[in-house]
């Protein structure tokens, strides 16, 4: 099992670029290992800053071409690799109008044997029009970054009903802004263990133990952590078109220059596929993460919620939604008070899709930041519409 990226201290500070809306888009096979799309959109945000008050609106242009290619090298490996570009066009944001951001993949996987293999991917972005803003920074702050994602998985057999499967992920930021470069630059290492028991041929009993190291690029002796997770639970799969995961237990978490804590994990996942492009995802975590403001707070404790569906209404018509319900306490340091802050994303798009090549869309996306703190509260709005062909 993959490590749920929702899990992880990076969902709230790991944007997607340009205008990925959140809404699950269907994506058109178009049944050759190398393909080019060609996006275009225009949409309407009213807060491209995030800002708490003094929020600007603009109309934004977009132009988005990428590349991919997915094919067997032989019997046992498989390729991936994909480029995309973002062009943006801000028609009110003061300054720079145009941002150009940038996704590179790639991602290959072997198989020495029937029980034994191993999946590496990476992922790099320099995102110059993050979709989700940090919440509590003044208003106009260039949010850019670069960021890199290192995965590598490796499963193997040690017995007929016994998997053993190591993991790692490797994560960096980097902010071009000084003062934001200077809080948040970091890299974040998770290192996974698991040991798998098959009870029955649908359901898989499992162990697991993490190992997490958060390290900051500044001031890391007042933010650097520590955390050691000690987790049990199960796997069920009834079928192809049905998966459940549960995963549960406890994180020891070790801060530099404050105290350290130990705090329940749980995540819960399950998707279920119920006709051709049809499906509906949904899962809780509760979790420490990182905060945006590292200034006044240590760590986050986060109670994720969130539901994905995509449903096929018509042969040429699919509907999709997304919603992200995140109650959670930011930690306050040493003589700042905790703060409570809900943060709550919902997606919809309406996509119509003519051919095999084309697909035009309706997206609506709502951000809100709910906060003790009114410098951290956040409303956002983007609709619009986008068609992307595949070749």
């Amino acid at each position: 099992m993959n490590f749920p990226l929702r899990s992880f201290a990076i969902a709230a500070l790991f944007p997607a670029v340009a205008f990925a809306v959140y809404a699950p888009i269907p994506e058109q096979d178009q049944g050759k290992a190398l393909s080019f799309r060609l996006g275009a959109s225009v949409y309407q945000d009213s807060n491209i800053f995030g800002a708490a008050t003094g929020e600007i609106d603009s109309m934004v242009y977009s132009v988005t071409p990428s590349i991919s290619y997915n094919g067997s090298l032989d019997d046992q490996t498989f390729l991936s690799a994909g480029y995309d570009l973002s062009l943006d066009h801000f028609v009110d944001r003061p300054d720079k109008k145009n941002l150009t951001s940038h996704t590179f993949n790639a991602r290959v996987a072997h198989a020495f044997s029937d029980s034994t293999n191993i999946d590496v991917s990476d992922s790099y972005q320099i995102a110059k029009n993050p979709q989700s803003l940090l919440a509590g920074l003044p208003l106009n702050t260039d949010q850019s970054f670069k960021m890199n994602q290192f995965n590598t998985r490796y499963v193997t057999s040690l017995s007929q009903k016994t998997n053993l499967t190591l993991k790692y992920r490797n994560i960096s930021f980097a902010y071009d802004l000084d003062s934001l470069a200077a809080q948040l630059d970091r890299m974040e290492h998770l290192a996974g263990l698991e040991v798998s028991y098959a009870l029955l041929p649908e359901t898989k009993l499992a162990g697991e133990y993490r190992y997490q190291n958060v390290s900051y690029d500044q001031n890391s002796g007042n933010k650097d952590k520590r955390s050691h997770f000690f987790l049990g639970g199960f796997d069920y799969s009834p079928g192809q078109n049905l998966t459940l995961t549960a995963r549960g237990g406890f994180e020891d978490r070790t801060r530099e220059g404050e105290s350290d804590t130990t705090a329940p994990y749980a995540e819960l996942s399950t998707r279920y596929t119920y006709g051709d492009n049809s499906f509906l995802a949904a899962g809780y975590i509760y979790t420490l993460e990182e905060p945006s403001d590292v200034g006044r707070f240590t760590d986050t404790k986060v109670n994720r919620f969130f539901v994905n569906v995509q449903h096929r209404l018509s042969a040429l018509v699919t509907a999709s939604g997304s919603i992200d319900w995140e109650p959670s306490q930011l930690q306050g340091r040493a003589g700042v008070a905790d703060l409570d802050e809900t943060t709550s994303r919902i997606g919809f798009a309406l996509s119509w899709l003519p051919t095999k090549n084309w697909v035009v869309s309706a997206t609506l996306d709502a951000d809100k930041v709910s906060s003790d703190d009114p410098n951290r509260e956040q409303d956002r709005t983007r609709y619009g519409v986008s068609a992307r062909f595949s070749f």
